[in-house]
C-alpha cells in the first residue's frame, strides 16, 4: 500500500509516495479496494506510467534542434518527415490522444537529423495537450532554432476524450495545421508539402 506521508520534495514536486496515494485515493473514490490482489501493486504500476506518459516535462526540445549539418550541396527544398506517430493526453480529461504528425521545413543553408524531428514531437507530445497548442509548438520550436525558410506541421489524431466518455464518437479524428514563413506566405510551397504528406486531394 502507498505511504501515507505528506512531505514535499525539496522541488517543490510532490513525492513518489504522495502520487501513490493519489492513486489509491482515486481507486477508492471509484468504488474498489486498493488492498484487493489485483489492486495492491496498481498505485505504484500508474506511477511508473506517469513517468513514462509525461517524460516529456524532463525534456528539453531545443537540444535535439541544436546539432545541425551544412554540407548538403546546397540543398534548398522542401524536407518532410511524415507519419511520426505519438501518443499524448488531453489536458482536460487525462485521457489519451493518439495520432500522427507531419513535419516538413524549408532549410536555409543548414538541416538537422530527421530522428531529432521525431524528437521534437515526442517531447512535447509526452506532456499533458491540447492538439492545437502541441502543433504550434512543434512548428515554433523548429522555426526559432533551425530558422528555417518555412515550417509546416500536421497533425492528425483521435482523442479519447471523445471516443470513450461524453458524445462516445468513434472513427473521429482532427486535423490541426501551422504554418510559418514561406508555408504560409507561398501557396505553392504549401500545396507541395500537403500533397507530400497526402493531404492536398
Amino acid at each position: 500500500m502507498a505511504s501515507k506521508s505528506s512531505k514535499i520534495s525539496p522541488s517543490g514536486r510532490p513525492s513518489r509516495a504522495q502520487a501513490e496515494q493519489a492513486v489509491d485515493t482515486l481507486l477508492r473514490w471509484a468504488g474498489d479496494d486498493p488492498e484487493r490482489e489485483g489492486l495492491v501493486d496498481t498505485p505504484k504500476r500508474v506511477a511508473l506510467a506517469y513517468e513514462d506518459w509525461f517524460r516529456g516535462y524532463g525534456e528539453d526540445p531545443v537540444k535535439f534542434l541544436q546539432r545541425t549539418f551544412e554540407e548538403v550541396d546546397g540543398y534548398d527544398e522542401l524536407i518532410v518527415l511524415r507519419d511520426i506517430t505519438f501518443e499524448s493526453h488531453c489536458e482536460h480529461h487525462m485521457a489519451p490522444i493518439i495520432g500522427v504528425a507531419h513535419v516538413g521545413y524549408l532549410p536555409d543553408r543548414k538541416v538537422v537529423g530527421i530522428s531529432k524531428l521525431a524528437r521534437v514531437v515526442e517531447t512535447f507530445a509526452r506532456r499533458l495537450q491540447v492538439q492545437e497548442k502541441l502543433t504550434a509548438q512543434i512548428a515554433n520550436c523548429i522555426e526559432s532554432v533551425l530558422k528555417p525558410r518555412g515550417v509546416g506541421v500536421v497533425i492528425d489524431a483521435v482523442h479519447q476524450c471523445m471516443t470513450t466518455r461524453g458524445i462516445h464518437k468513434s472513427g473521429v479524428s482532427m486535423v490541426t495545421s501551422q504554418m510559418l514563413g514561406s508555408f504560409r506566405k507561398d501557396a505553392r510551397t504549401r500545396a507541395e508539402f500537403l500533397q507530400m504528406i497526402g493531404k492536398n486531394r
